[in-house]
């Protein structure tokens, strides 16, 4: 028996209810691609793209215990099942900038913060010397207006004040979301929320 699910693309994606109340346990897959930025003759067009292909908790989890969050690095989005079942959510993400800043594996949420304060890691000063040391809560917060801390060290899925980076390769590690995406995250999500990174 198929489960009742709900299926929430949000942002230019529209939101779906299916109106039986089930989910067809495979959908044709769909690559959605967005002009995000105008043509140059040096760089050609810039596409923004997204797979949202439903999957299978089961695929992934042994149990739902908490909810869960699915992270899909390459098809940049990021999949939410609820504990009970009755909520599958995905959304539009932004992903790490190289595969050396992209962390795979199994974590869970131990901290949520809304109006979160941003710090670079070491590596990032590293990188750019240049950056700021601290931004506080506001919109020129990197980690937008809600963030969810996951269990290894400067990792976390958090919002952005920059949405062009949104469908992008774009971060230092992080996965970013919509602000509109993550406040919804940040309600559903508690601490002890399982998490897949793939």
């Amino acid at each position: 028996m198929v489960e009742n699910r709900k299926i929430i693309s949000r942002r230019h994606f529209g939101k779906t209810l299916l109106a039986a109340g089930t989910l067809a346990p495979v959908l044709s897959p769909a690559i959605l691609r967005a002009q995000a930025a105008p043509a140059t003759e040096t760089t050609g067009p810039q596409y923004v793209s997204f797979s949202f292909v439903t999957k299978r908790w089961e695929d992934y989890f042994s149990n739902r215990r908490n909810g869960i969050i699915l992270v899909d690095t390459i098809g940049r989005v990021l999949h939410y099942w609820s504990e009970d079942g009755d909520t599958y959510n995905i959304y539009p993400i932004a992903v790490p900038l190289t595969e050396q800043l992209t962390r795979r594996g199994r974590t869970t949420v131990v901290r949520k913060v809304d109006g979160p304060e941003w710090r670079p890691t070491p590596n990032m000063l590293a990188r750019d010397p240049d950056l700021p040391t601290y931004v506080g809560p506001g919109p020129q917060n990197p980690l937008g207006t809600h963030a969810l801390y996951l269990g290894w060290q400067y990792y976390r899925i958090h919002g952005n004040n920059d949405t062009r980076k949104i469908g992008r390769q774009a971060s230092n590690g992080c996965i970013g979301l919509y602000n509109e995406d993550i406040e919804v995250m940040f309600g559903l999500a508690k601490v002890g929320t399982q998490v897949l990174l793939i």
